[in-house]
């Protein structure tokens, strides 16, 4: 039976995308083992992988990374180094037949390559393409420029070399793999016509089962449902979310569902209409298929989700990718795009309107959804898997 090793951080962006296609490489007959921080043993050991624990350094779920690029680069730098020994003693003796590791598991392409190993990294975001290098300088000498982005680089690169890679350069170490599976519809990849097939293969999206997340009921009466979530780590807005309450708030037609997280008190928002019910967490799939529109702050996992039911999307990014994200699903003509520190309550108000009432966003959203329907899935991803296990 070979035995295939995933390796993921303590993250639900980086671990729900790929849950899926664990549960198929198992029920394929695989092995299948699975190391991350101990916090998510019983979500990882319910896919039936084995799972392997390992101590992670990184901020705890729903506390988000404070800092800059450079502050949040350095923690997951931070977090290779202390996970590469770990897992080099939880595999020592039960080497795989095939690593499969996120793209913030970096240890695993050293280990890899000093076992003689293949190794395939899973992506939940997008990658790279031709000239991608190139277009990113700037940005880049921008953070070498800054002390503290000249030790990370200094660091990483040390660390690459400490270690006998073959690859010193930080950056062609993380975002150039030999092989990759890409979980994401080739519809969230900016310039995918420029995105090596022979290196990259698109298998999204891969939703599975959500059952275990709970059910919700659509009112009787809504003749339309919201749905606005920030999603699980940005979560911290409660005055955004009373302006979502005043702009949303008795809107003829429309039932509300609002996820506040876990940081935010349902009491600090106010009188609450009728029409909005209130939530620290919601089961979002559940909802997505039967809502309208969708406020989100466009998240990968939350923007795939969004298409893959042909829901319009008002997008307030945060943080990391969802800036290009929100581009993205604009470029798409699924969604229109905000700033969630300067808008007010009518100016939210306004844009969601005008994305509502556009037929072009519900046209284009209804087919890609239907794209979508019949692409990717748990069962194409593990098959380019299989394909990759040494004969």
């Amino acid at each position: 039976m070979p035995h295939i090793a995933m390796v993921s951080i303590p993250a639900p962006g980086h671990v729900n995308p790929s849950a899926e296609v664990i549960r198929e490489l198992v029920a394929r007959g695989h092995r299948v083992t699975y190391a991350n921080d101990v916090s998510w043993a019983d979500a990882l050991t319910a896919t039936g992988a084995e799972f392997k624990p390992y101590t992670s350094t990184l901020p705890a779920a729903g506390n988000g990374a404070d800092g800059d690029m450079i502050d949040q680069l350095t923690l997951f730098l931070d977090d290779a180094i202390a996970m590469l020994p770990q897992l080099r003693e939880a595999y020592g003796n039960d080497r795989p037949d095939l690593f499969l590791y996120d793209i913030a598991a970096a240890p695993v392409r050293l280990l890899a390559e000093q076992w003689g190993i293949p190794a395939i990294q899973i992506s939940p975001t997008y990658v790279a393409w031709d000239g991608y290098e190139q277009e990113m300088a700037p940005y880049v000498d921008q953070m070498r420029a800054d002390p503290r982005g000249a030790g990370y680089y200094r660091r990483f690169e040390q660390w690459l070399h400490d270690n006998g890679s073959s690859i010193t350069d930080s950056a062609a170490f993380q975002g150039r793999p030999d092989r990759a599976l890409v979980l994401i519809p080739r519809h969230m990849q900016p310039n995918a016509d420029r995105v090596d097939d022979k290196v990259y293969s698109f298998a999204g999206p891969v939703l599975g089962d959500r059952a275990a997340q709970g059910t919700w009921t659509r009112p009787a009466e809504a003749a339309n449902v919201l749905l606005i979530s920030l999603g699980s780590a940005f979560t911290e807005h409660p005055e955004f979310y009373r302006r979502s309450i005043r702009a949303f708030g008795d809107l003829p037609g429309w039932h509300v569902v609002l996820q506040i997280g876990s940081k935010v008190e349902e009491s600090e928002l106010g009188d609450i209409p009728a029409n909005i019910e209130v939530h620290p967490w919601v089961p979002q799939l559940e909802i997505l298929r039967r809502a309208d529109a969708f406020l989100t702050h466009g998240g990968m996992g939350g923007s795939v989700e969004g298409l893959f039911c042909g829901t319009p999307m008002l997008v307030a990014p945060q943080a990391a990718d969802q800036f290009g994200n929100a581009d993205r699903l604009v470029e798409l003509g699924v969604a229109r795009r905000i700033d969630t520190a300067g808008i007010t309550a009518d100016q939210l108000r306004s844009a969601f309107l005008t994305l509502i009432d556009d037929p072009g966003v519900r046209a284009t959203s209804t087919r890609i959804s239907r794209e979508l329907h019949t692409s990717g899935g748990a069962g194409y991803a593990a098959a380019l898997i299989e394909a990759e296990l040494p004969r």
